[in-house]
């Protein structure tokens, strides 16, 4: 009986040693596991940071890009404009040029 009550023990303190390692274990992979998922993160962190500011600056040059065409489109314009009503504006330009003479004139005269 002794021998059978000695054997249960003994038992019991090997299963309570796997018990033991087996935590250890677990332990260890959760630790590693744990600090993989960091790491990843920070990788993917990183990449996004990248990506951010990769579009972000592809953003900027299609802004400048863009400004530079609608700058030109205007310049274009304003000279189609002037060019298409040169005769009316230097009819208007000598129209004023009469007024301030002739008012000038009116105005010597008195």
């Amino acid at each position: 009986m002794k021998q059978i009550i000695k054997e249960v023990f003994q038992a019991e303190e090997k299963v309570g040693e796997i018990l033991k390692q087996a935590r250890n274990k677990a332990s260890e992979i959760r630790r590693s596991v744990e600090k993989e998922n960091s790491e990843k993160m920070s990788e993917a962190k990183q990449k996004a940071r990248e990506i951010i500011q990769t579009a972000v600056e592809n953003a900027k040059k299609e802004a400048q890009n863009i400004r530079r065409e609608k700058l030109e489109q205007a310049k274009q314009e304003k000279d189609t404009l002037l060019k298409n009503n040169q005769d009316t504006i230097n009819n208007l330009v000598d129209h004023i040029c009469s007024i301030i003479i002739t008012t000038e004139y009116e105005k010597d005269k008195t």
